[in-house]
Protein backbone atom coordinates (compact mmCIF):
# COMPACT_ATOMS: atom_id res chain seq x y z
CA UNK A 1 0.00 0.00 0.00
CA UNK A 2 1.76 3.38 -1.05
CA UNK A 3 0.87 6.75 0.92
CA UNK A 4 -0.85 9.03 -2.35
CA UNK A 5 -0.52 12.75 -1.09
CA UNK A 6 -3.78 14.78 -0.61
CA UNK A 7 -4.55 17.08 -3.47
CA UNK A 8 -1.82 19.30 -4.43
CA UNK A 9 -3.33 22.66 -2.80
CA UNK A 10 -5.72 22.34 0.33
CA UNK A 11 -8.85 24.54 0.58
CA UNK A 12 -7.47 26.45 4.06
CA UNK A 13 -10.22 28.89 4.00
CA UNK A 14 -12.60 25.80 3.97
CA UNK A 15 -10.62 23.89 6.72
CA UNK A 16 -10.14 26.99 8.85
CA UNK A 17 -13.92 27.67 8.74
CA UNK A 18 -14.86 24.07 9.38
CA UNK A 19 -12.63 24.72 12.50
CA UNK A 20 -13.91 27.67 13.93
CA UNK A 21 -17.42 28.35 13.18
CA UNK A 22 -18.81 25.91 15.83
CA UNK A 23 -17.12 28.50 18.54
CA UNK A 24 -18.71 31.10 17.16
CA UNK A 25 -22.00 32.58 18.24
CA UNK A 26 -22.18 35.23 14.65
CA UNK A 27 -20.05 32.65 12.08
CA UNK A 28 -21.21 35.31 9.51
CA UNK A 29 -18.28 37.77 11.22
CA UNK A 30 -15.33 35.52 10.60
CA UNK A 31 -13.19 36.54 7.73
CA UNK A 32 -10.48 33.78 6.04
CA UNK A 33 -7.80 34.70 4.05
CA UNK A 34 -4.88 32.53 3.02
CA UNK A 35 -2.05 33.14 0.98
CA UNK A 36 0.75 29.98 -0.23
CA UNK A 37 4.16 31.31 -1.35
CA UNK A 38 5.45 29.54 -4.41
CA UNK A 39 8.88 30.48 -3.21
CA UNK A 40 8.64 28.91 0.16
CA UNK A 41 6.11 26.33 0.58
CA UNK A 42 4.71 28.90 3.27
CA UNK A 43 1.04 29.17 3.72
CA UNK A 44 -0.19 32.44 5.77
CA UNK A 45 -3.98 32.05 7.15
CA UNK A 46 -5.51 35.45 8.64
CA UNK A 47 -8.45 34.94 10.54
CA UNK A 48 -10.62 37.81 11.82
CA UNK A 49 -12.85 36.87 14.29
CA UNK A 50 -15.44 39.53 16.38
CA UNK A 51 -15.35 40.24 19.88
CA UNK A 52 -16.08 38.05 22.49
CA UNK A 53 -16.27 35.19 19.75
CA UNK A 54 -12.33 35.22 19.85
CA UNK A 55 -12.09 33.78 23.16
CA UNK A 56 -14.42 31.36 22.63
CA UNK A 57 -11.88 30.60 19.78
CA UNK A 58 -8.55 30.40 21.58
CA UNK A 59 -10.37 28.28 24.70
CA UNK A 60 -9.34 28.31 27.61
CA UNK A 61 -5.89 27.92 28.43
CA UNK A 62 -5.37 28.44 24.61
CA UNK A 63 -6.57 24.74 23.91
CA UNK A 64 -8.86 25.33 21.14
CA UNK A 65 -6.46 27.41 18.92
CA UNK A 66 -3.53 25.09 19.57
CA UNK A 67 -5.64 22.32 18.59
CA UNK A 68 -6.46 24.21 15.28
CA UNK A 69 -3.11 25.23 14.71
CA UNK A 70 -2.01 21.54 15.39
CA UNK A 71 -4.85 20.24 12.21
CA UNK A 72 -3.78 23.48 9.99
CA UNK A 73 0.22 22.16 10.58
CA UNK A 74 -0.77 18.30 10.27
CA UNK A 75 -2.60 18.88 6.29
CA UNK A 76 0.24 21.50 5.67
CA UNK A 77 2.89 19.27 6.08
CA UNK A 78 1.13 16.49 4.32
CA UNK A 79 0.98 18.80 1.30
CA UNK A 80 4.60 20.21 1.32
CA UNK A 81 3.77 23.75 3.12
CA UNK A 82 4.58 25.02 6.44
CA UNK A 83 1.18 26.82 7.90
CA UNK A 84 1.55 29.75 9.95
CA UNK A 85 -1.57 31.22 11.55
CA UNK A 86 -2.41 34.75 12.52
CA UNK A 87 -5.99 35.42 14.41
CA UNK A 88 -7.06 39.18 14.15
CA UNK A 89 -9.63 40.90 16.58
CA UNK A 90 -11.63 43.70 17.69
CA UNK A 91 -12.01 44.66 21.08
CA UNK A 92 -15.61 43.84 22.54
CA UNK A 93 -17.95 46.50 23.65
CA UNK A 94 -17.67 46.51 27.56
CA UNK A 95 -13.78 46.86 27.09
CA UNK A 96 -14.06 50.09 24.64
CA UNK A 97 -15.26 51.83 28.23
CA UNK A 98 -13.86 55.25 29.39
CA UNK A 99 -13.11 53.88 32.34
CA UNK A 100 -10.55 51.80 30.79
CA UNK A 101 -7.94 54.61 29.71
CA UNK A 102 -6.30 54.54 33.31
CA UNK A 103 -3.65 52.66 33.29
CA UNK A 104 -3.56 49.40 35.53
CA UNK A 105 -2.23 49.26 38.50
CA UNK A 106 -0.54 46.34 40.16
CA UNK A 107 -0.58 45.45 43.66
CA UNK A 108 2.24 43.71 45.48
CA UNK A 109 1.84 40.92 48.35
CA UNK A 110 0.89 42.59 51.65
CA UNK A 111 4.03 43.59 53.60
CA UNK A 112 4.10 41.30 57.39
CA UNK A 113 4.77 43.49 60.29
CA UNK A 114 8.18 43.67 60.82
CA UNK A 115 9.40 41.98 64.16
CA UNK A 116 10.79 43.85 67.18
CA UNK A 117 14.10 42.38 68.56
CA UNK A 118 13.95 43.23 72.46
Amino acid sequence: MSFSPLSSQPDYNGLVKFLVVPFLESPDSLKVDSEISPRTSRVLIRVAIEGEDKGRVFGRGGRNIQSIRTVLQAIAQASGHVAHLEIFGSQTAGRDSAGDDKPHLSRSAPRRPSRSRH
